[in-house]
């Protein structure tokens, strides 16, 4: 129960404390695997965590608890898919328990199942009016749907109930039409020391509250704000800077020389759309949804799936395998892929696939799906960084600290400049500040590209009525306009300015 508190509360090392007395004494109890996988998660170590797990659920198979742990944990390394099932057969196990309901329609939500999502939800809902995290992601797809006005009302009216909840806090936030009053500032200072709160509640609120105050122009408040609340999250889970440009390297260098690929016309249905978050990577989507035959799917799970399928029936980890990859096995890939995505192409022949870390597979995506096109979405660099700083963004640890943004940038940069340079026929350097500078031209080059004929529906993006399940949700929907920040704090920003290797404020 100790080590369940701290796990809960993000106390790793205290978590680790209580379970060496009772891993010394049970190591195979099913309790205690449960709590040490939970840890094992914790700590990056998603593959024994998740065997740990299983070794729990061999000796309590029918516990709707523990394919519940199994689910939160599949979702953290990852594979939503399978995370959706475990969490589907926990509800199944136990109709009652509101909380795998919630876990479920996070996993669905992920998924891209968004209907499903609201109705997992509105099952957490019913069975527990005050889980507040589940009212504040129905609160979310209402934005999702364009329905601003509700979603605003949902969270005022969550906050009435609980002025801790952090994720009603942070949707506020998010909503980008919304301008925190003086007495909204001082609730969430207020709650932001509340000892009765979460730290998932205490750093959604920080996160929110650092919007409100750079709103004021209170900029050096905002960024301590923010430091504040990364240092939180970080404490919770680091993220190991190192271990992962080598992840980059190993996975270019399995690609080099590009690998002999399948069929030349499969793909022609997909066109990626990559980037680090905040580059505007909504906003290409939304300009290439806007098209009469494009459909936007949003961030697909899918190919990374994919390629873990292909790790486990191989069970040799992905790239390994790489080399002993036929141009017959790479079209299985492919079409595994299009047939995982089919239900995006029942009204439209094109589909997006806009998850982000696809930068890192451009090399399996020439060889999978030769056809396919691949736009890699491109900001300025402090601005991307900043902008991942100050945004809530769960699962993205390496925005918690300028040196590790940094290092991903430049991991992102340099891994797609040399794709370019390979494929470069197939992927287009879309550029923010191009778009922003020359709205038509832009968008017609991005067309030529995905070989689609102009429509000025494209240039009129913000009228295109669609869901759209990102931070940018809000901005799509309004004409095109600078979102620049890094300007306003000046040289507050020097430490990230030095980071990237940028010449510092002047």
């Amino acid at each position: 129960m100790a080590a369940g508190e701290a796990l809960d509360s993000g106390r790793r090392d205290r978590a680790a404390q209580q379970l060496e007395f009772a891993s010394a004494i049970y190591p195979d109890h099913p309790e205690v695997l449960r709590m040490h996988s939970g840890l094992l998660s914790l700590r990056n170590l998603h593959s024994d965590a998740i065997k740990t797990m299983q070794r729990a659920i061999r000796q309590r198979p029918q516990d709707a608890l523990y394919h519940n742990t199994m689910g939160t944990l599949l979702g953290a390394a990852g594979d939503y898919e399978l995370a959706t099932k475990a969490l589907q057969h926990a509800c199944d196990l136990q109709p009652s328990m509101a909380f795998a309901w919630y876990n479920l329609g996070v996993m669905l939500t992920r998924c891209v199942r968004n209907d499903e999502a609201i109705s997992a939800l509105q099952r957490a809902v019913s069975l527990a009016p005050d889980h507040w995290n589940a009212r504040a992601l129905l609160a979310d797809m209402l934005r999702t749907h364009g329905r601003i006005e509700e979603a605003e009302s949902e969270y005022r009216s969550l906050l009435r109930e609980r002025p801790t909840t952090g994720t009603a806090w942070w949707g506020l936030a998010d909503l980008r039409t919304t301008r925190f009053k003086a007495e909204d500032i001082q609730q969430m200072q207020v709650a932001a020391q509340d000892p009765h709160a979460s730290i998932d509640d205490l750093i959604a609120i920080r996160f929110a509250l650092a919007k409100a105050l750079e709103d004021s122009s209170r900029y050096a408040d905002s960024l301590a704000v923010l430091a504040d609340a990364n240092a939180m999250a970080r404490s919770r889970q680091e993220w190991d800077a190192s271990a992962f440009s080598h992840s980059v390297a190993v996975i270019n260098a399995a690609f080099s020389p590009p690998p002999a690929s399948a069929d030349a016309a499969i793909g022609q249905e997909v066109i990626f759309v990559t980037s680090l978050p905040r580059s505007g990577s909504t906003l290409v989507e939304q300009i290439l949804a806007s098209h009469s035959s494009v459909e936007g799917a949003g961030e697909l799970p899918d190919l990374p799936l994919v390629l873990n399928e292909e790790s486990r029936r191989r069970d040799m980890p992905f790239p390994q395998w790489v080399s002993a990859m036929q141009p017959a096995d790479w079209e299985r890939l492919g079409r595994r892929y299009l047939e995982r995505t089919a239900r995006w192409r029942k009204h439209r022949p094109v589909f997006t696939d806009k998850l982000l870390n696809n930068w890192m597979y451009i090399g399996a995506i020439r060889a999978m799906l030769p056809s396919a096109r691949i736009i890699v979405c491109r900001r300025d660099p402090l601005e991307t960084c900043f902008s991942c700083y100050r945004q809530h963004l769960a699962n993205n640890e390496y925005t918690r600290t300028f040196d590790d943004l940094a290092s991903f940038w430049q991991d992102f940069d340099r891994n797609v400049h040399d794709a370019i340079g390979t494929h470069s026929s197939h992927v287009f350097d879309h550029q923010y500040e191009i778009l922003l500078a020359d709205p038509e031209a832009q968008v017609r080059r991005l067309l030529d590209f995905c070989d689609l004929p102009f429509e000025p529906d494209c240039v009129n993006f913000h009228e295109t009525k669609r869901e759209v399940r990102s931070p940018s949700a809000t901005q799509v929907r309004q004409p095109l306009h600078d979102t620049s920040r890094a300007m306003r704090y000046g040289a507050l920003l020097d430490p990230l300015r030095s980071a990237l290797d940028m010449p510092l404020w002047q």
